[in-house]
């Protein structure tokens, strides 16, 4: 039988020498719905978390081969978010003491009621639960700012996210093409935290930045001694994904021997550690993202037919900066609400035009670092041209030198920024049928922006009046909502 990679149980490690002590635990442990584990001594301990790592550890503290409180740094060291819990004797209670002060959590003194030890545990548990709950809220948090990222009307951009909506509670493979830096990581992020596997872990790797000679130890991972310098067993990026995502963005970048490999996992639906003798059982939904073009490639014998068949079940085209210009505007005053929260700062019509005439070859993410770079440079009051990296400056000064109407006629339709941002707002505002907060998060700006634009370029609400105006509004600056 293939062993499966991961259990969802409460890892439970109990270290004692004496072997009635060790029976005791493990009962009450199993009692928990732990998945229990023992070792004799400190160093079988150590050797054990280096393969597999609890959630909760109990050691008796006056273990010959403890020396004293040396191994808990150990594991401190080793798993910074397991909890671990003494035994020890009346005797050396303030030794006990002296441990939780260096990380443990709390201590219990033998001789112990059963009930007393599970009490113990239970409190172990949930702490342990908590820690994990934070850590994905922080992640949970995370990737709906990220999402949040995800800003405009343009039909293009909406068809991203309708397809987004449709795959989130799927796990068919899916391919993500588009440019680099515009946003292939983020649509990842949004298909996996806003469907039924949000709680489940996310992996993203990079198959561009790791060495050619590293990968598959990184995404399969390997045992101890399989080579020089693999002084103990790690968890491939495929395990470490067990019940959730795993994202590998630049899948182009991977060698043909290593898309052989891929290959096999994906359609076994097992990865081997390199080093080892037995296949390990995953579950993963996958989704790759390139910015090439795979079909050319697997044409031309550099991407393997069949992984390309087995990975192109459902693809998302994200498009480049340059074929949804009309989303300039209301990215930029996302980013400006991003770098300079609670300031009003206004964007001159001159660097409007600028950001219209440039084709964006870095995408979203150069037009991020453009504001970031103005925020940071400019006087915290109006963005102008001249606040602009180079590349953008240098279409303003060409500008200057020909004649008004040279520049009117170079100018793509809708560049004046009120005519832009009028019909932006307008759009949305009725495509979402008045919802103002709904409005907001489309456009990427807070809630008291898009009031003061609805008054600005008289737009009715959707009772058929206007906003109120500015004197009788609580919010008068952008972020504040």
């Amino acid at each position: 039988m293939i062993p499966v990679v991961e259990d969802l149980r409460v890892k439970f490690l109990i270290v004692d020498d004496r072997q009635s002590i060790r029976k005791l635990c493990l009962t009450a442990g199993r009692s928990l719905g732990f998945d229990c584990k023992e070792a004799e001594s400190a160093e079988a301990a150590l050797a054990s978390l280096e393969v597999d790592a609890p959630d909760i550890v109990l050691a008796d503290l006056m273990m010959p081969s403890l020396s004293r409180l040396n191994f808990l740094p150990r594991v401190k060291q080793l798993l910074p978010y397991s909890e671990i819990a003494i035994m020890t004797g009346h005797a050396s209670i303030e030794t006990a003491v002296q441990a939780m002060k260096l990380g443990a959590y709390d201590y219990i003194t033998k001789p112990f009621r059963v009930d007393e030890l599970k009490l113990l545990l239970q409190r172990m548990k949930d702490k342990v639960g908590l820690v994990m709950e934070n850590q994905f809220l922080r992640e949970r948090v995370s990737a709906e700012m990220e999402l949040s990222g995800i800003v405009g009307s343009s039909s293009k951009i909406q068809d991203v996210l309708r397809m987004v909506g449709r795959l989130k509670d799927t796990r068919t493979p899916v391919l993500i093409s588009g440019e680099s830096g515009t946003g292939k990581e983020m649509v990842a992020r949004a298909i996996h935290y806003r469907g039924t596997l949000a709680k489940r872990p996310f992996v993203a790797v990079d198959c561009g930045s790791l060495a050619p000679t590293l990968i598959e130890n990184e995404l399969f991972g390997y045992e101890k001694g399989a080579f020089t310098g693999a002084f103990k067993s790690k968890e491939g990026l495929f395990q470490s994904a067990q019940g959730g995502t795993i994202f590998l963005d630049e899948i182009g970048e991977l060698s043909l021997e290593m898309q052989a490999k891929l290959l096999r996992a994906l359609q076994e639906k097992e990865v081997r550690p390199v080093g080892g003798t037995q296949s390990l059982r995953v579950d993963v939904r996958v989704i790759v993202a390139t910015n090439r073009d795979l079909e050319t490639a697997h044409q031309e014998g550099k991407f393997r037919k069949d992984l390309y068949f087995r990975l192109n079940v459902v693809s998302l085209y994200l498009p480049p900066l340059r074929e949804r210009k009309s989303d300039i505007a209301s990215l930029v005053h996302y980013f400006l609400d991003k770098f300079a929260p609670g300031k009003m700062i206004s964007l001159s019509a001159p660097a409007m035009q600028c950001m219209m005439r440039y084709d964006w070859p870095g995408n979203v993410r150069e037009l991020e670092n453009c504001i970031e770079r103005a925020v940071a440079l400019g006087n915290r009051e109006t963005i102008d041209a001249g606040d602009l990296p180079p590349a953008l400056c240098s279409l303003h000064q060409a500008s200057l030198q020909t004649s008004p109407q040279s520049r009117l006629r170079s100018l793509p339709a809708d560049t004046d920024l009120e005519v832009l941002e009028r019909k932006t707002i307008q759009r949305v505002f009725e495509q979402v049928q008045g919802d103002k907060t709904l409005a907001g998060k489309m456009l990427g700006i807070s809630r008291a922006t898009l009031y003061r634009k609805l008054k600005r370029y008289n737009i009715p609400m959707r009772n058929g009046g206007l906003p109120p105006r500015s004197g009788s509004w609580p919010w008068s600056m952008r972020g504040r909502s």
